[in-house]
Protein backbone atom coordinates (compact mmCIF):
# COMPACT_ATOMS: atom_id res chain seq x y z
CA UNK A 1 0.00 0.00 0.00
CA UNK A 2 1.31 3.42 -0.96
CA UNK A 3 1.86 5.85 1.94
CA UNK A 4 1.59 9.51 0.94
CA UNK A 5 2.52 11.03 4.34
CA UNK A 6 5.33 9.93 6.65
CA UNK A 7 6.99 11.26 9.80
CA UNK A 8 10.76 11.66 9.59
CA UNK A 9 13.54 12.44 12.04
CA UNK A 10 17.27 13.00 12.06
CA UNK A 11 17.72 9.23 12.29
CA UNK A 12 15.99 8.39 9.00
CA UNK A 13 16.01 11.67 7.04
CA UNK A 14 18.80 10.54 4.73
CA UNK A 15 16.96 7.36 3.76
CA UNK A 16 13.38 8.59 3.74
CA UNK A 17 13.99 11.97 2.07
CA UNK A 18 17.35 12.21 0.32
CA UNK A 19 17.56 8.66 -1.04
CA UNK A 20 13.84 8.39 -1.77
CA UNK A 21 13.88 11.66 -3.72
CA UNK A 22 16.01 10.03 -6.42
CA UNK A 23 12.96 8.04 -7.47
CA UNK A 24 10.00 10.05 -6.11
CA UNK A 25 9.78 13.76 -5.24
CA UNK A 26 9.59 14.35 -1.47
CA UNK A 27 8.04 17.44 0.10
CA UNK A 28 9.27 18.10 3.64
CA UNK A 29 7.02 20.01 6.06
CA UNK A 30 9.13 21.56 8.83
CA UNK A 31 6.62 22.17 11.62
CA UNK A 32 6.11 22.25 15.41
CA UNK A 33 3.12 21.51 17.66
CA UNK A 34 2.96 25.05 19.06
CA UNK A 35 2.85 26.67 15.59
CA UNK A 36 -0.66 27.85 14.63
CA UNK A 37 0.11 28.44 10.91
CA UNK A 38 1.62 24.92 10.81
CA UNK A 39 -1.70 23.47 11.93
CA UNK A 40 -3.45 25.43 9.18
CA UNK A 41 -1.01 24.42 6.45
CA UNK A 42 -0.54 20.77 7.43
CA UNK A 43 -3.94 19.46 6.26
CA UNK A 44 -3.55 21.26 2.91
CA UNK A 45 -0.17 19.64 2.36
CA UNK A 46 -1.49 16.23 3.33
CA UNK A 47 -4.49 16.54 1.01
CA UNK A 48 -2.28 17.62 -1.89
CA UNK A 49 0.06 14.67 -1.35
CA UNK A 50 -2.82 12.20 -1.05
CA UNK A 51 -4.39 13.50 -4.27
CA UNK A 52 -1.13 12.71 -6.10
CA UNK A 53 -0.75 9.24 -4.63
CA UNK A 54 2.25 7.49 -6.08
CA UNK A 55 3.80 10.66 -7.50
CA UNK A 56 5.00 12.44 -4.34
CA UNK A 57 5.62 11.80 -0.64
CA UNK A 58 5.02 14.32 2.14
CA UNK A 59 7.54 13.97 4.97
CA UNK A 60 6.70 15.79 8.21
CA UNK A 61 9.59 16.84 10.45
CA UNK A 62 9.06 18.24 13.96
CA UNK A 63 11.66 21.01 14.31
CA UNK A 64 11.51 20.94 18.12
CA UNK A 65 12.40 17.25 18.19
CA UNK A 66 15.02 17.59 15.42
CA UNK A 67 16.73 20.97 15.96
CA UNK A 68 20.06 20.00 14.40
CA UNK A 69 18.46 18.95 11.13
CA UNK A 70 16.27 22.05 11.04
CA UNK A 71 19.36 24.20 11.59
CA UNK A 72 21.28 22.43 8.84
CA UNK A 73 18.58 23.47 6.36
CA UNK A 74 18.54 27.06 7.58
CA UNK A 75 15.04 26.90 9.05
CA UNK A 76 14.41 30.24 10.76
CA UNK A 77 10.63 30.39 10.57
CA UNK A 78 7.90 27.77 10.33
CA UNK A 79 6.02 26.36 8.66
CA UNK A 80 8.78 25.90 6.12
CA UNK A 81 8.28 23.59 3.15
CA UNK A 82 11.03 22.22 0.93
CA UNK A 83 10.69 19.93 -2.08
CA UNK A 84 13.48 17.46 -2.79
CA UNK A 85 14.28 15.80 -6.09
CA UNK A 86 17.43 13.81 -6.88
CA UNK A 87 18.78 14.54 -3.41
CA UNK A 88 18.54 18.33 -3.62
CA UNK A 89 16.06 21.09 -2.77
CA UNK A 90 14.28 22.16 -5.97
CA UNK A 91 11.51 24.40 -4.56
CA UNK A 92 10.50 25.88 -1.20
CA UNK A 93 8.33 28.39 0.62
CA UNK A 94 7.90 29.71 4.16
CA UNK A 95 4.65 30.50 5.94
CA UNK A 96 1.07 29.35 5.54
CA UNK A 97 -0.29 29.30 1.99
CA UNK A 98 -3.84 29.11 0.62
CA UNK A 99 -4.99 25.89 -1.04
CA UNK A 100 -4.39 27.17 -4.63
CA UNK A 101 -0.80 28.05 -3.74
CA UNK A 102 -0.20 24.62 -2.21
CA UNK A 103 -1.71 22.89 -5.25
CA UNK A 104 0.45 24.94 -7.62
CA UNK A 105 3.55 24.09 -5.57
CA UNK A 106 2.85 20.35 -5.83
CA UNK A 107 1.97 20.59 -9.52
CA UNK A 108 5.36 22.15 -10.23
CA UNK A 109 7.35 19.31 -8.67
CA UNK A 110 5.30 16.26 -9.60
CA UNK A 111 6.13 14.78 -13.01
CA UNK A 112 3.57 15.71 -15.64
CA UNK A 113 2.11 13.25 -18.11
CA UNK A 114 4.58 14.60 -20.67
CA UNK A 115 7.47 13.97 -18.26
CA UNK A 116 6.34 10.39 -17.72
CA UNK A 117 5.98 9.75 -21.44
CA UNK A 118 9.44 11.19 -22.15
CA UNK A 119 10.92 9.01 -19.41
CA UNK A 120 9.50 5.96 -21.19
CA UNK A 121 11.61 6.90 -24.18
CA UNK A 122 10.04 4.77 -26.91
CA UNK A 123 8.76 6.32 -30.13
CA UNK A 124 5.07 5.86 -29.38
CA UNK A 125 5.41 7.55 -25.98
CA UNK A 126 7.47 10.39 -27.44
CA UNK A 127 4.90 10.99 -30.17
CA UNK A 128 2.15 11.16 -27.55
CA UNK A 129 4.25 13.61 -25.52
CA UNK A 130 4.72 15.82 -28.59
CA UNK A 131 0.97 15.77 -29.22
CA UNK A 132 0.42 17.02 -25.68
CA UNK A 133 3.26 19.58 -25.77
CA UNK A 134 4.48 20.33 -29.32
CA UNK A 135 7.00 22.91 -28.11
CA UNK A 136 8.59 20.64 -25.51
CA UNK A 137 12.24 20.14 -26.39
CA UNK A 138 12.38 17.26 -23.90
CA UNK A 139 9.88 15.38 -26.06
CA UNK A 140 10.64 16.66 -29.56
CA UNK A 141 14.45 16.42 -29.50
CA UNK A 142 14.70 12.67 -28.70
CA UNK A 143 11.92 11.93 -31.19
CA UNK A 144 13.70 13.98 -33.85
CA UNK A 145 16.87 12.00 -33.18
CA UNK A 146 14.98 8.75 -33.77
CA UNK A 147 13.59 10.10 -37.04
CA UNK A 148 16.96 11.37 -38.23
CA UNK A 149 18.67 8.09 -37.44
CA UNK A 150 16.41 6.38 -39.95
CA UNK A 151 16.63 9.18 -42.51
CA UNK A 152 13.27 10.92 -42.00
CA UNK A 153 14.69 14.42 -42.49
CA UNK A 154 11.44 16.14 -43.46
CA UNK A 155 9.48 14.72 -40.53
CA UNK A 156 12.25 15.69 -38.11
CA UNK A 157 12.44 19.22 -39.53
CA UNK A 158 8.67 19.64 -39.22
CA UNK A 159 8.75 18.35 -35.65
CA UNK A 160 11.44 20.84 -34.66
CA UNK A 161 9.59 23.86 -36.10
CA UNK A 162 7.60 24.30 -32.88
CA UNK A 163 10.61 23.91 -30.58
CA UNK A 164 12.24 27.11 -29.24
CA UNK A 165 15.92 27.82 -29.78
CA UNK A 166 18.22 25.65 -27.69
CA UNK A 167 21.59 23.97 -28.09
CA UNK A 168 20.28 20.50 -28.91
CA UNK A 169 17.35 21.62 -31.07
CA UNK A 170 19.53 24.10 -32.97
CA UNK A 171 22.15 21.41 -33.45
CA UNK A 172 19.60 19.04 -34.96
CA UNK A 173 18.27 21.76 -37.26
CA UNK A 174 21.83 22.37 -38.45
CA UNK A 175 22.40 18.65 -38.86
CA UNK A 176 19.36 18.43 -41.12
CA UNK A 177 20.78 21.14 -43.37
CA UNK A 178 24.09 19.30 -43.60
CA UNK A 179 22.38 15.98 -44.34
CA UNK A 180 20.32 17.55 -47.12
CA UNK A 181 23.57 18.41 -48.92
CA UNK A 182 25.19 15.07 -48.19
CA UNK A 183 27.87 16.66 -46.01
CA UNK A 184 29.60 14.93 -43.12
CA UNK A 185 27.83 11.60 -43.51
CA UNK A 186 30.59 9.82 -41.60
CA UNK A 187 30.40 12.21 -38.64
CA UNK A 188 26.60 11.95 -38.52
CA UNK A 189 26.81 8.17 -38.68
CA UNK A 190 29.16 8.28 -35.68
CA UNK A 191 26.61 10.36 -33.76
CA UNK A 192 23.85 7.86 -34.49
CA UNK A 193 26.16 4.98 -33.55
CA UNK A 194 26.79 6.53 -30.12
CA UNK A 195 30.45 7.31 -30.83
CA UNK A 196 30.80 10.99 -29.81
CA UNK A 197 34.62 10.87 -29.76
CA UNK A 198 34.75 9.89 -33.44
CA UNK A 199 31.96 12.34 -34.30
CA UNK A 200 33.70 15.29 -32.63
CA UNK A 201 37.00 14.44 -34.34
CA UNK A 202 35.37 14.52 -37.76
CA UNK A 203 33.28 17.60 -37.05
CA UNK A 204 36.22 19.59 -35.72
CA UNK A 205 38.27 18.65 -38.76
CA UNK A 206 35.40 19.84 -40.99
CA UNK A 207 35.33 23.32 -39.49
CA UNK A 208 38.17 24.44 -41.81
CA UNK A 209 36.75 22.71 -44.86
CA UNK A 210 33.06 23.51 -45.01
CA UNK A 211 33.06 27.20 -45.95
CA UNK A 212 29.51 28.56 -45.88
CA UNK A 213 28.37 25.58 -43.79
CA UNK A 214 30.89 26.22 -41.04
CA UNK A 215 28.23 27.70 -38.76
CA UNK A 216 26.05 24.61 -39.19
CA UNK A 217 28.99 22.40 -38.22
CA UNK A 218 29.61 24.53 -35.13
CA UNK A 219 25.96 24.26 -34.13
CA UNK A 220 26.03 20.48 -34.50
CA UNK A 221 29.11 20.29 -32.29
CA UNK A 222 27.55 22.53 -29.63
CA UNK A 223 24.33 20.51 -29.76
CA UNK A 224 26.15 17.24 -29.22
CA UNK A 225 28.20 18.76 -26.40
CA UNK A 226 24.94 19.64 -24.64
CA UNK A 227 24.21 15.91 -24.34
CA UNK A 228 27.34 15.30 -22.25
CA UNK A 229 27.86 16.00 -18.58
CA UNK A 230 29.62 19.37 -17.98
CA UNK A 231 32.59 17.70 -16.30
CA UNK A 232 33.01 15.03 -18.99
CA UNK A 233 36.65 14.84 -20.13
CA UNK A 234 35.67 14.56 -23.80
CA UNK A 235 33.33 17.55 -23.45
CA UNK A 236 36.04 19.71 -21.87
CA UNK A 237 38.61 18.83 -24.50
CA UNK A 238 36.17 19.34 -27.36
CA UNK A 239 35.15 22.77 -26.04
CA UNK A 240 38.81 23.76 -25.83
CA UNK A 241 39.48 22.62 -29.39
CA UNK A 242 36.31 24.26 -30.67
CA UNK A 243 37.26 27.60 -29.12
CA UNK A 244 40.75 27.36 -30.60
CA UNK A 245 39.33 26.59 -34.05
CA UNK A 246 36.87 29.48 -33.96
CA UNK A 247 39.01 32.16 -32.37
Amino acid sequence: MWVSVIDVSEADFEREVIERSHTTPVVVDFWAAWCGPCRQLGPLLEAAAAAREGDVVLAKLDTDANPQLASSFGIQGIPAVKAFRDGAVVAEFVGAQPRPGVEAFFDAIVPSEVDRLVATGDEAALRKAVELAPASADAAVPLARLLLARGDLDDAATLLEAVPAGFEADGLRARIELQRTGELDEAIAAIDAGDPERAFELLLAALDETGDQREDVRRVIVGELARLEPGDVLARETRRRLAAALF
